[in-house]
């Protein structure tokens, strides 16, 4: 059975845990919405790291796990900002699933 987040009216498929069935059906309302299933509400701050996140995905068509999204972060945005706790604060303990998801990313595939 399929499941779906309801964005706007709009059903956007997503597996068990929440992650976009179709990349392609990100969008930043779709990432509001993905948020908001965390309890998270996106501001800048949270904006800038998701589009490292995606644009590494595009590189390397690869979800960076914690280590790897810690170092992304601080080498694009700088140290203050590429470090575990500041990203911990931005979107809770499980950092690298919750930002991918919140992306329209994969689940990092190391991440348990």
């Amino acid at each position: 059975m399929a499941s779906y987040l309801h964005c706007n009216k709009r059903p956007i498929a997503v597996d068990g845990e929440g992650y976009l069935k179709n990349l392609d059906d990100w969008d930043e309302e779709v990432a509001r919405c993905l948020a908001q299933s965390s309890n998270i509400e996106l501001r800048e701050i949270h904006w800038e790291v998701i589009y490292v996140v995606r644009e590494f995905y595009q590189s390397h068509e690869l979800s960076p796990p914690m280590r790897p999204l810690v170092r992304l972060v601080q080498r694009k945005l700088g140290a203050k900002k590429g470090r575990s706790v500041y990203l911990m604060k931005l979107f809770g303990g499980s950092t690298a699933r919750c930002v991918n998801k919140i992306a329209g990313l994969p689940r990092p595939s190391n991440c348990i």
